[in-house]
Formats: structure tokens, C-alpha cells, sequence
């Protein structure tokens, strides 16, 4: 089923309809109902578990049966630790292209002999939205804001405090940008100089942010002057009134991939959410209320325009914003979190 979507439509009425009729076009007789069933996802927590109930874990149920619990936060110790054991709190969880790596690599995700949709699989994981990490800030505090990680590092042209996300595989290639390296250059990354570039302004960051609700906070209430964030979450903070700017400059796309953890005796109904989830008409709902960029390209047909252009993978951003490259890193993501939580400590 999909929709006739026309230009002028608005968000708010693109939600309604998509979040209205997903289940509706799933509810076939095939679907098998009488069996109760209950699968654990993984939750960021915030406005991302309120749009995942509306567009995704609610019209699943809905349609399938299957009741869906959450856990939270999002932790891939927790997904290492669970498939060690065997003792399984979530079934489900989403990762990003780092985690995914490790994660295939070391064996606790389950495996996909054919995707959900064409080229949705990667690394036993299946595509779901891009994400962008951009640089924000206060307007309040700065007359006119910062251009670049070259910028953000600058604290003699722009005094104040900072914020990063504790993350490492997101936190280095920053920091080679801000270290003058051209964005078409970063990978592999020269993970020394990165540290070294990091070593600059470390001593100006109040806050390595872990929670993406975290990251909103710190911007909204001021408690930061200068910020690298979501851009689902900046525009959450700018939608409550709060003198906040970004550019889209540097940005760093990333991308979300849905995982199942391996050996879960809730294998089949965990593979059936993630092959709901990544369904165009949900997927289009998810990502229109997150403003993410939906990765399944019929998910992508659904969204307004005017949507799609606040979203990181419009065509308006391409030249502006640089993909991480997880396949040419140029070290092992694993021993490089450990350097950098290392790092954090001395």
C-alpha cells in the first residue's frame, strides 16, 4: 500500500495518515493473531520511544499480535553480556555503524539470509535511518556562530563551554576535522593525531554527553554554549523556543541498524518486527517524526519534501555533510572506544 503524497501536504497531517493506516495495511488474514507472542527492544528513551510506539511498536502489535516491551538505554555491553549468558533482557536493539561492526565481528547478533528490502542488509544489520552528528550553539552567547570543527576548537574566538558525545568512533573523526584534515582525506583515520587533536580541547568540554535526551537538555537550558549533536535532537531543542542555531557544515552522517542478539528465543518475531520497522510505510512515519533519513529508497518516496529537506541525506546537504567509513577506520573500533575511555579518565 502506499500513498499519494502531495507537496503541499503538511507534517502533521502525513503523520496522522501514516501512523493511522500502517497497521491497517499489514492486517491481512495471513497474518497469524491468535498465538500471544512478546518481544523486548532495546529504547533510546525520549521522543525516540514516543515516534517508535506510534509509527512502529503500535502498528506491529496491531497487526501481528505481538505484544512489544522496552528496555533502556540502548547498551551494547548489555547485548555482549545477555548473549554470553543466555539470560536475554531485549530481543531487538539498533546500532550504529561502529557498534555493528564489533557486534558482527564478534558473533552476538543473529545473521540474515535475505533482507528485508534490496540492500537493506549490512554487517547483519538492517538498515533503518541515517542520523547526523552537526555543531550547534547558543545565540545568545554568540553573535555569529562557528563555521566548522575548526571553530568548535577555537576557544580564543569562541569562548565558552562545550559538549561531545562519549563516543569514540564519532568523537575522532571531529577531531581530525577540527586538526585541519580535508573530509575526503579522513579515512583511514590517523587515530594519534586524532587523540592529540582531542588532547586541545578537552579541558573545555563540561559535558561527554550519553543520552541523546542528555545532549537536548544541556542546549535547551544553557547549561552549555556550544554543543556536537543529533540533528533530530537540535531541532527538538529549536522547536521549544530556544535561541539555538547548527550548520549543517561537517556534519557527520552516521547510519542505524536494526539487530536481532543472537540465539534469542525470540528469534522469529524480533525478525519479523525489524522487517516491519524497515517497511516503507512505517519506516516513512518513523523517520518524517524523527526527521531522519529513512534508508529503505520506498520509504524515502513517502516523505513530503519539505520534510526530506530537514532530514541529513537531502541532496541540499550532500556536499557539505561526510559519511563515516567503518570498513577503512583505520584501527580496531573495539581497542580505540577502550583508548578513549581511557582518555576520558586521566
Amino acid at each position: 500500500m502506499l500513498f499519494d503524497i502531495k507537496p503541499g501536504i503538511s507534517r502533521r497531517r502525513f503523520l496522522t495518515i501514516t501512523g493511522g493506516a500502517v497497521a491497517a495495511s499489514l492486517a491481512a488474514p495471513a497474518v497469524l493473531r491468535a498465538q500471544t507472542r512478546t518481544i523486548s527492544v532495546n529504547s533510546w528513551g525520549g521522543p525516540w520511544l514516543e515516534n517508535a510506539r506510534k509509527y512502529l511498536f503500535n502498528p506491529f502489535t496491531e497487526a501481528t499480535g505481538i505484544e512489544i516491551q522496552t528496555v533502556s538505554p540502548v547498551s551494547f555491553a548489555k547485548l555482549a553480556a545477555q548473549v554470553r549468558t543466555g539470560t536475554y533482557e531485549f530481543d531487538v536493539t539498533t546500532l550504529g555503524g561502529a557498534e555493528l561492526v564489533r557486534a558482527n565481528k564478534a558473533g552476538i547478533i543473529e545473521s540474515w539470509d535475505v533482507a528485508p528490502y534490496p540492500g537493506g542488509l549490512f554487517q547483519n544489520g538492517v538498515g533503518s535511518h541515517a542520523f547526523s552528528t552537526v555543531m550547534a550553539w547558543r545565540e545568545d552567547k554568540f553573535g555569529e556562530g562557528p563555521k566548522d570543527w575548526k571553530d568548535f576548537w577555537d576557544v580564543e574566538r569562541f569562548p565558552g563551554t562545550r559538549s561531545l558525545q562519549r563516543y569514540a568512533s564519532r568523537v575522532l573523526p571531529i577531531a581530525l576535522l577540527a586538526d585541519g584534515v580535508d573530509p575526503d582525506e579522513l579515512y583511514p583515520l590517523d587515530i594519534d593525531r586524532a587523540f592529540a587533536s582531542l588532547d586541545r580541547i578537552k579541558d573545555h568540554i563540561l559535558v561527554w554527553w550519553t543520552a541523546g535526551e542528555q545532549s537536548s537538555q544541556l542546549l535547551r537550558d544553557g547549561e552549555i554554549d556550544m554543543i556536537g549533536i543529533w540533528q533530530t535532537r537540535f531541532f527538538a531543542v529549536q522547536d521549544s523556543g530556544a535561541p539555538v542555531a547548527m550548520t549543517w557544515n561537517q556534519a557527520e552522517l552516521d547510519k542505524a541498524y536494526w539487530v536481532v542478539a543472537k540465539d534469542t528465543p525470540a528469534v522469529g518475531a524480533a525478525k519479523e518486527f525489524v522487517a516491519f520497522a524497515t517497511s516503507p510505510e512505517p519506516l516513512a512515519g518513523f523517520t518524517a517524526a524523527q526527521m531522519d533519513g529513512p534508508l529503505n529508497p520506498a520509504a524515502m518516496d513517502l516523505v513530503p519534501p519539505e520534510e526530506a529537506k530537514l532530514m541529513p541525506t537531502h541532496p541540499d546537504h550532500a556536499d557539505k555533510v561526510f559519511e563515516q567509513d567503518m570498513m577503512n577506520f583505520g584501527g580496531d573500533p573495539a581497542e580505540v572506544t577502550m583508548r578513549f575511555e581511557e582518555w576520558l579518565m586521566t
